[in-house]
């Protein structure tokens, strides 16, 4: 599969199955290249080809990496910009991709100045640094255009955000937005492991950060808009990649 800088590409694995998937989601996914391929081996699953992949024997870790990454897993190496939703009753696959596609038209790459490890309240994940102002505002944008393509949540969809455990303004941005996560509460994140306990965590973050120190971009920049699907096993795959062009 070629990728290119100017039109979009779609994933030919999937153009008999892209109806089938479940819910959709709009992520940052990395373009081909050292940085995809390390991360991808890192949680053992390339969404882009949709096979695992053999990862990294990495010596120092408290626990094997496979069970150290097995949530994030599923989904491969993303970063969230429009969290997974289903799509409203009257629209399909290729309306979701037309809107996904003329957003990513209308919005320039955005970028910062690298990427760091970090510990999120449990779990590891590469997280930005320098100016977010630019990456939230984007984000924000995301948010607000692709609402109008979700479905309402469900009661099953509601509870799986653990609203007992949300701040009034994270609840209110859930019943608005589908997701507690957005705008002002947004914290962009590319997830590398389960939950952690401290011990594991302070074990496993420097062995992460040294094995992807030499490929860690700098500056980070989110060139593209990659709407991904979810199939009927719960697995993300990358189906379609729309450059930034506006």
């Amino acid at each position: 599969m070629t990728f290119s800088r100017h039109t979009h590409v779609t994933n030919p694995a999937y153009a008999a199955t892209m109806d089938q998937m479940k819910r959709f989601a709009v992520y940052y996914a990395p373009r081909p290249g050292a940085f995809a391929d390390a991360t991808a081996a890192l949680l053992g699953w390339d969404n882009a080809r949709a096979c695992p992949v053999p990862q990294p024997d990495l010596p120092g870790l408290p626990a094997p990496l496979t069970s150290l990454t097995s949530d994030p897993r599923k989904y491969g190496f993303h970063g969230t910009l429009r969290a997974p939703f289903r799509p409203a009753a009257s629209l399909g696959m290729e309306d979701v991709a037309d809107a996904v596609r003329t957003l990513s038209r209308e919005l320039a790459p955005v970028s910062c100045d690298g990427l760091r490890v970090e510990n999120l309240h449990g779990f590891l994940a590469l997280t930005p640094s320098g100016d977010l102002s630019p990456l939230n505002t984007f984000a924000a944008t995301i948010v607000r255009a692709t609402n109008p393509l979700r479905a309402p949540l469900n009661a099953e969809e509601r509870a799986r955000r653990r609203p007992e455990t949300l701040t009034p303004r994270q609840l209110a941005l859930l019943d608005h937005w589908g997701y507690p996560h957005v705008l002002e509460e947004f914290h962009f994140h590319l997830t590398l492991t389960n939950r952690l306990t401290d011990a594991q965590a302070a074990r496993t973050a420097p062995v992460l950060s040294a094995h992807l120190a030499p490929i860690l971009p700098k500056p980070f920049t989110i060139e593209d808009l990659c709407l991904f699907g979810e199939d009927a096993a719960g697995r993300f795959h990358l189906l379609h990649r729309f450059p930034l062009s506006g």
